[in-house]
């Protein structure tokens, strides 16, 4: 059974880019984290790991990130990030990714009885899954083999949400996907695949990506008209947040633009519950 998706606040941490939420909560305004629509966590893994040694390169209009999806694994998130962030009154969606359907099953009904978890978001946009040693979502049905197994672990009201690929060709087909299969909510945009400058693989996030999520989320919406979505991608201003509130997301999640302003998310839904604009 799906959750109801909706944001009273529609402004979220996107995932990776709050740290265990105790960094964040440092620039919050008097609400804390509880003053925006929600945290992403980075995306966890059945077992920890470790970073690389140059993982961050800036980029015009841009962030090259290799970050290899470093984790502290699921049994020390449970320990240590949860219980704090539970604490923190602040709609938690754990981020998540594992190496097969079993082990996405396994990671998703250890979470759910745990309190403070609002949502799942699946993480099937991880570039060159393989090589990372994660399930290969990059296929529609794969990616709806992942939700089916997902969703089978998840009680009632805990949502579910998908963060797809961000190619504007294929992305479509794999929102109908993964829809049908039984997510609430959709994420998309976000990070493009890129190299660092000594060629290991990476990730390019920052305003450089924003019409490229822009476009995503247009070829969505059109495919899918019914179905809530969560922009991701290059969102630094309540004049982004605008515009992708505008052209039909439900919410927004805030990423890149905290590694320079820890207080960006604060202060877009400060603004966005000020004047949240003449479309909206």
């Amino acid at each position: 059974m799906s959750a109801p998706t909706s944001f009273d606040l529609p402004v979220m941490v996107a995932s990776g880019c709050g740290g265990t939420g105790r960094e964040l909560a440092a620039y919050a305004q008097e609400d804390g984290l509880a003053g925006i629509g929600g945290f992403v966590t980075r995306t966890l893994t059945m077992d920890p790991r470790a970073g690389g040694r140059v993982r961050v390169e800036e980029s015009p209009a841009g962030l090259v990130r290799a970050h290899r999806l470093q984790n502290p694994g699921l049994d020390r998130f449970l320990m240590t990030e949860l219980p704090w962030l539970a604490q923190q009154g602040v709609r938690t969606f754990v981020s998540i990714a594992g190496a097969t359907l079993a082990e996405y099953a396994e990671i998703t009904r250890r979470l759910v009885r745990a309190p403070g978890v609002a949502g799942i978001e699946l993480n099937l946009a991880v570039d060159d899954p393989r090589r990372l040693g994660v399930f290969d979502a990059t296929e529609p049905f794969q990616a709806a083999r992942v939700v089916t197994a997902v969703r089978a672990e998840l009680p009632v009201g805990v949502a579910l949400h998908v963060k797809l690929p961000a190619v504007p060709s294929r992305i479509a087909t794999a929102a109908r996907a993964v829809a049908e299969a039984g997510a609430d909510a959709l994420v998309v945009g976000g990070a493009l695949p890129a190299a660092l400058d000594n060629g290991t693989p990476a990730e390019l996030s920052g305003p450089a990506v924003r019409p490229v999520a822009l476009r995503c989320l247009a070829e969505v919406r059109t495919a899918l008209p019914g179905v809530p979505l969560i922009a991701v991608g290059g969102i630094a201003t309540a004049d982004d947040a605008r515009g992708f509130l505008s052209a039909g997301a439900v919410a927004v999640q805030v990423g890149t633009a905290l590694l320079h302003d820890p207080t960006t998310v604060f202060r877009i839904a400060s603004e966005l519950a000020t004047n949240p604009g003449d479309d909206l």
